[in-house]
């Protein structure tokens, strides 16, 4: 990864919350920490007491309902697919996230970034404007997750708080000097240049309902949309058809713009033989003559514009000193947000009660999925029902709101883009 991508990551305490891992890799302390999801002392693997005290945060509980709901949110019922090590593990993770969490949001209301009730609702508002579906879709999706008006309201009561208090700590951070920004050009000038490549704007249709306004839920459907689209590609706007058709929250909202590719990555995505048919023999504007599969999805396809040859940039090249500051300030508030971060957890008297009792009862799970289900025939066993795939989890907690699952799109599968 290069420096340039990674300062391409940095991003918000609610965004970092998005993006962890929940298992974090069965890391070691996990593995041992998590007799606490059996029986005994602790929640059991099946399920845990919702009104047991799982942490303290400056005297502030969290309830294991809490912990639970994060689970059901982020793992969308294939939490019954784990085995009592990884729902053990699952929980004592997420319960982590919720400390911090719980921990930033109390310096918030030291700091005073805490919204009103008024900016409260207007963001919700325009969360659900802004998410594409119906009322009715929405408020399925609410339900699915487990969520209700006042408690999604309290999420997203956290989530600007946060996002406030982060601006106004790393809000102290200057723009580098000239000598900085050139010295950051001069040891990255491989990042810093045009690569051959096409832009690409696309209309997703997907078989799947991924929960993003989707009106084909089968490949027949989907072929069915497809007739139904094919005629009106020669002489409509490609935007409003996008607008229209696309079943992908990002592409339906920006009429159709999707990403720049560069010739490496249409051949990763799309094989030699696409790639070379956009690259030497498409015109910017043209739609690709057939749509493709992706991952699961069908992509109809346009040529936004090609980049015929790479170019190396300079330092008077548009964007390219904008860009260097941008990269630098937002490394240095990077920096800056996880030493605060490290610095509100120090300081904060936490008392995390499931992890104790795990260290207190180290040895009663096995690390043993769920057998498969028996017949009565079959009778003494305690066996539960066999699992799904193998699962590592899923996302991190603070992602359990509806406006979340909605806005967060299934068709953008290729790799970053270089530009």
């Amino acid at each position: 990864m290069t420096i340039i991508e990674t300062f391409r990551g940095v991003n918000s305490i609610v965004q970092t919350f998005k993006s962890k891992s929940m298992l974090m890799g069965l890391i070691a302390i996990a593995a041992v920490a998590l007799g606490a999801c059996s029986g005994g002392p602790g929640p059991t693997a099946g399920g845990a007491d919702p009104n047991e005290v799982a942490a303290r945060v400056n005297g502030k509980d969290i309830k294991m309902e809490e912990v639970e709901k994060a689970i059901k949110a982020q793992a969308r019922g294939t939490e019954a697919n784990f085995s009592p090590l990884e729902l053990a593990s699952a929980r004592l993770s997420i319960l982590q996230q919720l400390i911090e969490t719980e921990v930033l949001f109390q310096k918030a209301e030291k700091e005073q970034t805490v919204p009103s009730e008024e900016e409260v609702t207007a963001e919700m508002n325009k969360r659900k404007t802004g998410s594409g579906l119906s009322a009715e879709e929405f408020d399925r999706q609410m339900k699915a997750a487990g969520e209700t008006e006042q408690t999604w309201r309290a999420n997203v009561k956290k989530e600007l708080a946060l996002q406030r208090l982060q601006d106004k700590i790393t809000g102290k951070v200057e723009s580098p000097k000239d000598s900085e920004i050139e010295a950051f050009f001069n040891g990255n000038r491989e990042q810093f240049k045009n690569k051959r490549g096409a832009e690409l704007a696309a209309i997703v249709l997907d078989p799947a309902n991924s929960g993003q306004g989707d009106t084909t839920t089968n490949d027949a459907e989907v072929q069915m949309r497809l007739k139904e689209l094919a005629p009106r590609l020669a002489n409509s706007d490609f935007a409003t058809l996008a607008r229209e058709f696309s079943e992908d929250f990002e592409t339906r909202s920006r009429g159709g713009d999707w990403r720049y590719f560069s010739e490496d990555e249409l051949k990763q995505t799309f094989g030699e033989q696409v790639s070379n048919y956009i690259m030497n023999q498409m015109q910017n504007g043209q739609i690709f003559p057939q749509p493709l599969p992706l991952e699961g999805k069908i992509i109809v396809m346009k040529l936004q514009r090609k980049q015929e040859k790479d170019e190396d940039l300079t330092l008077e090249s548009p964007q390219v000193r904008p860009r260097i500051t941008e990269l630098l300030i937002n490394a240095r508030k990077n920096l800056l947000w996880q030493s605060y971060m490290a610095m509100a957890i120090n300081e904060a008297k936490v008392e995390n009660l499931l992890a104790k009792k795990v260290v207190e009862n180290p040895n009663e799970l096995s690390g043993a999925r769920p057998a498969p289900q028996v017949t009565p025939a079959d009778a003494n066993t305690n066996t539960a029902p066999a699992p799904a795939a193998n699962t590592n989890a899923a996302p991190a907690a603070n992602a359990n709101t509806a406006s979340n699952a909605s806005a967060n799109t299934n068709a953008r599968p290729a790799a970053n883009a270089n530009r």
